[in-house]
């Protein structure tokens, strides 16, 4: 493939530069725009559409309630068109195996390229098909990325380091803060538990969660509201929703310690986006093990254990102010070297083009 740019056709999940957990693809989608000719995005649903010029934004129509059986025809309709009517360089699926096994035998017919992003521990049928039918597989992290496969690519995550910036260190109380959707995944009764165990202790700080609780969880944020009241800790703990993907980092500035203790097994774009904005983290994600060992006893709590998580936080805590801005110094420095958006954008261009990541 020559280095003009690249004509590309991408599978997403939800383009909406508003949505609290997806917000980022838009950020994705005009970085990669300025390298490219066009991008043609078809898009399981489409919300506040803020995309470069030279990109054009299909829905599938999710957000109007089409069903799975109309949502599959439009999406054949529209990719039967698209690949007729253009020439494509490669297609890119952002965390999308059905699309990517469904537009597979298309894409083959016209000579298309398939590149797969996928950043889960979760290991599927789906998953196991969609990797067949890829040319390369792109994960943020090896852990991201179960299977044992040879056209995985490692190519960092994607973190926009112009907007996620230091501040002045937080003011008020001391600011502990959860941010990602709320579900079991996401081991928050562990976290109320250690908040709980500080409070007992006579910590004084302010526990913000902040997430979208999707149908299926409402059961588990009811619980954890639940354990709130029972434990006494409504005067610690505030449920402060879901945050619009632009409002994170002014959320972030007002948090002295970011606390995640996701089981995702990968990459949590919300701790990387932390860091970059100097924020100390303490995380029980194994998939930042290798990333945070020099801080291990500092900022690595194990998994379901609340008297070690309380003991880590409250360490961070009793830190200077000063020592703390140093902390999250080095912690924004690791982001940019390893995980900036010109990072991803030059790794996925190269491989987008047949080559290998370049840093």
């Amino acid at each position: 493939m020559s280095d003009r740019p690249l004509r590309l056709l991408w599978f997403n999940l939800a383009t909406d530069a508003d949505a609290p957990n997806l917000g980022f693809t838009t950020e994705w989608i005009n970085a990669l725009a300025q390298h490219c000719e066009y991008i043609d995005v078809i898009s399981m649903r489409v919300g506040r559409v803020d995309v470069a010029a030279n990109v054009r934004v299909f829905s599938l129509g999710k957000e109007r309630g089409f069903s799975e059986a109309r949502r599959a025809f439009r999406f054949y309709r529209l990719l039967w068109a698209l690949l007729r009517a253009r020439r494509h360089d490669a297609c890119f699926a952002h965390m999308q195996p059905l699309f990517a096994v469904m537009a597979a035998p298309l894409l083959r017919l016209h000579g298309v390229p398939l590149t797969l992003w996928y950043a889960h521990r979760a290991v599927t049928m789906r998953l196991r098909l969609a990797v067949m039918a890829a040319t390369r597989v792109v994960s943020s992290s090896r852990e991201g990325f179960r299977l044992s496969d040879g056209k995985l690519r490692i190519t960092g995550q994607g973190i926009d380091v112009d907007r996620f910036t230091p501040a002045d260190p937080a003011q008020g109380p001391f600011t502990l803060m959860s941010l990602g959707r709320i579900a079991p995944v996401k081991r928050l009764e562990t976290l109320l538990s250690a908040a709980q165990l500080m409070a007992e202790h006579g910590a004084r700080f302010k526990l913000r969660v902040l997430g979208t609780v999707y149908p299926q969880d409402r059961q588990y944020a009811c619980d954890l509201r639940a354990q709130v009241n029972r434990d006494g800790l409504n005067d610690f703990v505030e449920f402060a929703g879901a945050v619009p993907h632009d409002q994170v980092p002014a959320e972030l500035h007002r948090a002295h310690v970011m606390v995640n203790l996701s089981a995702t097994g990968s990459i949590d774009k919300a701790v990387l986006e932390a860091m970059a904005c100097g924020i100390p983290v303490v995380s029980a994600n194994e998939a930042f093990v290798e990333m945070l060992s020099p801080w291990g006893g500092q900022l690595l709590a194990p998994p379901d254990d609340p008297k070690a998580l309380a003991q880590r936080i409250q360490a961070l805590m009793a830190m200077e102010s000063c020592a703390r801005v140093a902390l999250g110094e080095e912690l924004r420095s690791l982001v940019e070297r390893d995980h900036s958006m010109q990072h991803l954008v030059e790794n996925l261009v190269s491989v987008l083009r047949g080559g290998e990541p370049v840093a």
